[in-house]
């Protein structure tokens, strides 16, 4: 990752930052972060320990904030785009998928709170696939009703792998775009092949070419379980995912590090973004908002 500074023309804040993963995106993208929220402590030690060279500022000036509730908005700095993968819990497989019940869940609305009153020229939202069919399909469109005709944004969504941006994990995550100007049109990037598998993960012949899905729990169960999502055969062996792949499969840069305990690292990486399908998407969204304010 580079620590140079860049002049920049675009601004975003990254909610629910976990360990970085669309700061990593839009700031490859010459975009510059001015807001970032995270309230786990250890993904925060993560958070400070690989962005507080490449973006200072948030950590001089106290705009590297916690609870996201307990934030004036009006105290956020002025950005041009609104980016991050809300809780997805209350809407996942694994969580009871309780959805809008789930406080968590509400965590949608602080977001939507932050669109209104800060009017952003875009947003970028990112989360479970099962959000789009959770409760029969009614989160989604509630979610959509508000960013449409509540806020006023254009609405584009499509179900994106990392597979789409070769990555050999499939990771399927629903993406959400839009724009304060509806006339603003919109296109989603085209998926690149498909040219890693595992074996460029371990650096050995692996049995399976495209990975399991990474996780935050269920780690070390054998190879046989149905559950098991880290065991893998290489060059004949059963060998367990460790960081060092699981940041080649989340397609984190080789110098981000974990300042924090192995079992924390894979914890936070099974609840964050594959970067590289989050960066196409970021420079669609940056091109998109340079092309229509330089007309």
């Amino acid at each position: 990752m580079s620590s140079k500074n860049k002049k920049t023309k675009l601004t975003f804040i990254d909610l629910f930052a976990g360990i970085g993963g669309f700061h990593l995106a839009f700031h490859e993208n010459d975009a510059r972060c001015v807001f970032a929220s995270e309230w786990n402590e250890y993904a925060r030690k993560t958070y400070e320990e690989n962005f507080k060279k490449i973006s200072p500022d948030i950590f001089e000036n106290d705009n590297f904030a916690g609870d996201i509730t307990k934030v004036k908005i009006k105290n956020i700095p002025n950005f041009d785009i609104v980016c991050g993968g809300f809780p997805c819990q209350p809407f996942s497989q694994a969580g009871f998928k309780k959805g809008f019940r789930d406080e968590r869940g509400n965590l949608f609305f602080q977001v939507a709170k932050i669109i209104k009153t800060k009017k952003p020229k875009a947003f970028f939202l990112e989360n479970v696939r099962h959000l789009f069919s959770h409760d029969d399909g009614k989160t989604f469109a509630t979610i959509k009703k508000i960013i449409e005709e509540d806020l006023g944004y254009s609405f584009y969504y499509k179900i994106v792998k990392g597979t789409d941006f070769n990555i050999p994990q499939h990771r399927p995550r629903l993406f959400m775009v839009g724009f304060r100007n509806k006339k603003i049109q919109f296109k989603f990037p085209e998926p690149v092949k498909l040219e890693k598998t595992m074996k460029d993960i371990f650096g050995a012949p692996c049995e399976k070419k495209i990975g399991y899905t990474l996780r935050v729990g269920g780690r070390g169960s054998v190879i046989t379980d149905r559950r098991n999502w880290d065991s893998y055969r290489v060059k004949g062996k059963v060998v367990r995912l460790g960081v060092k792949e699981g940041k080649k499969m989340m397609g984190l840069p080789s110098d981000y590090v974990f300042p924090v305990s192995d079992a924390q690292a894979m914890k936070q990486l099974g609840n964050a973004v594959v970067v590289p399908a989050v960066s196409a998407v970021a420079k669609e969204i940056i091109n998109t908002l340079n092309k229509h304010y330089a007309n």
